[in-house]
């Protein structure tokens, strides 16, 4: 194995930072990581960020270095793979770090499923499992944005990067072996999209339990107050239950309340109801007075789909076991209920790419002929 100095060394000054991003994008790969924070804002605040080259592990202090461009330009170098772990969280932080998301990427989290060691497998696990390394986790939940970090901090954000360009190279000749490099790459370049465009507000009312039970100016009420929601909480950089919990947003779906004391009943109240009670209001007069209310959402499945959902099932296991890979990987369980759900099923987002052979095709083929044998 490669000898790595795990020993983190500090980066803190616009001229350290250049000159070592002219080093790294010399290099066919770097691993990258971000420390944050997040439990009162919206937006994580990124507080630290990790860079391995393979040699050593660099400690870069995004909060005293002016200039930030060169980490951005090595971010966007197309010649330069980033290694990353289970990276969603990561892609956002660098968003708004630096405006950009890295691309392209190498989720070892990901490639490691892909080689038939299970499911989101943490960093730690997977360290421990390809490189017998045990790495401590006694850091996970600091205060990343003090300042002088201490040395177990520096220590365990260090190690987060050390072992991900040896991972690399394991998974990728694994990855190799099996013929999945390509499913890697289009996975990956998913997170990159996804992270690149955040979900429309308008659709944040589909996450709501419940929200199948509502329909025509309810449904379109519970769609406004989520979106309103989803925007204001951006706004003010504030955690979406903190400014209106998900329980509240359904009460007053089904309640339409069109005063002030009819939100504190249903549990709008305080300084919550103060500021925005008037603009809540607003938006449940405006959504009762739509033209295009939103189409109902389906209902949880009936005793009939949920027959047919355990036989595709036990076909996506056989699938599973052929290739090795966990059931997860290869659809989620929403997209399987969506296939029993519709009523012309049809392979939709990542569904139509390399899935789509390997397990698209396959359960279309079950679920038509389940439906034959039902008529």
């Amino acid at each position: 194995m490669v000898e790595i100095d795990t020993t983190p060394r500090w980066v803190d000054s616009s001229e350290q930072l250049a000159a070592l991003c002219t080093e790294w994008r010399r290099q066919r790969a770097v691993a990258l990581d971000t420390e944050f924070m997040r439990s009162r804002t919206f937006y994580p605040q990124p507080a630290l960020v990790q860079v391995g080259d393979g040699k050593y592990c660099y400690l870069i202090d995004n909060l005293a270095i002016e200039d930030l461009q060169p980490l951005r330009d090595l971010l966007l170098d197309a010649a330069v793979t980033k290694i990353m772990h289970s990276c969603s969280e990561d892609l956002e932080t660098l968003e708004c770090l630096l405006g950009a998301v890295p691309e392209p990427i190498f989720d070892t989290q990901i490639a490691a499923a892909m080689s038939g060691m299970g499911a989101g497998l943490g960093y730690a696990a997977t360290v421990r499992e390809l490189l017998n390394i045990e790495l401590p986790k006694s850091e996970t939940r600091s205060d990343w944005l003090q300042r002088p970090l201490s040395e177990a901090q520096q220590s365990y954000a260090a190690l987060d990067v050390a072992w991900l360009p040896v991972l690399y190279g394991v998974l990728l000749k694994r990855l190799e072996g099996y013929g999945r490099e390509g499913w890697l790459q289009e996975d990956c370049a998913a997170l990159v999209i996804a992270a690149r465009s955040p979900q429309a507000p308008e659709l944040y009312y589909k996450k709501v339990k419940g929200a199948w039970r509502l329909r025509g100016k309810q449904l379109a009420a519970l769609q406004d107050l989520c979106a309103w929601r989803e925007r204001e909480a951006r706004v003010l950089n504030m955690p979406r239950n903190h400014l209106l919990k998900e329980n509240i947003c359904m009460a007053l779906a089904q309640q339409l309340p069109r005063h002030k004391g009819a939100l504190s009943q249903a549990g709008f109240e305080g300084r919550a109801l103060r500021e925005h009670g008037d603009s809540l209001l607003q938006v449940i007069s405006q959504a009762v007075q739509r033209s295009d209310m939103p189409a109902r959402l389906p209902q949880p499945l009936n005793r009939q789909q949920g027959e047919v959902l355990k036989q595709l099932r036990q076909h996506l296991s056989i699938i599973a076991e052929r290739e090795g890979l966990p059931a997860e990987i290869l659809i989620r369980k929403k997209e399987l209920e969506t296939l029993v759900q519709a009523r012309k099923p049809e392979l939709q987002g990542r569904m139509c790419g390399w899935r789509a052979k390997v397990v698209g095709e396959p359960l279309l083929d079950v679920l038509r002929q389940l439906r034959k044998e039902e008529l």
